[in-house]
């Protein structure tokens, strides 16, 4: 399996780009509005066939390029089915399994940050969306969001995957790029290191963060999979 790794500056979103080298399917993991010419650019260079777009949540700070993707190549969108999605192609649960050639995807459910939060676990890397950062973790105050959720998914769940595990996050706000397992457990400065439930959520009630610059029309933009002009 290949991986690229794209960045937006202005939301600090990572996109995943991943494709069989055999085959050549591929999926894209998280893709952002302002970016579907980049990735568009790298597929049609690369000479893929995207099967999969797939969303690791319903985001609200940027709106989904999956939508104009799905147009350009004829994939199939993939969100949880908690999300509330009347747009996307198929409507995950944990356990799912997608195919890229010979390769699989697994769907890991991991709410916290939202209630329809997916890590997608490929040939020992984990794409953790918004609820495993590196040495960080999603917030935990709107969408559905909640800390004994958060919580179970991080150490009940991604710290139980094989700590040799690669770590690719949905975003980053201070430089890292990617991380492993291992180092979550023992660095994560907000659940690593065996810190208990009641210090995880005394950290995440004092957060005091603003909302999104974009939450009002990144919700709405998302749910229409970023056909805006539909």
């Amino acid at each position: 399996m290949k991986i690229r790794q794209l960045f937006d500056y202005e939301t600090w979103t990572y996109t995943y780009l991943l494709w069989d080298e055999t085959t050549k399917e591929a999926a894209v993991i998280d893709s952002v509005l302002e970016q579907v010419d980049r990735d568009m650019q790298h597929i049609e260079e690369l000479g893929l066939n995207v099967k999969y777009l797939l969303e690791t949540h319903i985001h609200a700070d940027h709106i989904t390029g999956a939508g104009p993707i799905r147009k350009r190549t004829g994939a199939k969108i993939a969100v949880h089915s908690k999300s509330g999605s009347e747009c996307a192609d198929i409507l995950t649960n944990d356990g799912d399994i997608f195919k890229l050639g010979e390769q699989e995807i697994k769907v890991m459910y991991t709410p916290g940050h939202t209630d329809n939060d997916s890590t997608y676990l490929i040939d020992g890397a984990a794409f953790t969306g918004d609820t495993l950062l590196v040495r960080d973790c999603g917030r935990t105050d709107f969408q559905l969001g909640s800390n004994e959720n958060m919580y179970h998914s991080l150490t009940e769940k991604l710290f139980t995957l094989p700590e040799e595990t690669l770590v690719f996050p949905a975003h980053d706000y201070k430089g890292f790029t990617q991380s492993t397992i291992g180092e979550e457990k023992q660095f994560n400065t907000r659940a690593g290191n065996g810190k208990a439930f009641e210090d995880f959520s005394t950290i995440m009630d004092n957060l005091n963060l603003p909302n999104p610059k974009r939450i009002d029309i990144s919700v709405p933009g998302n749910l229409q999979c970023g056909d805006l002009d539909n």
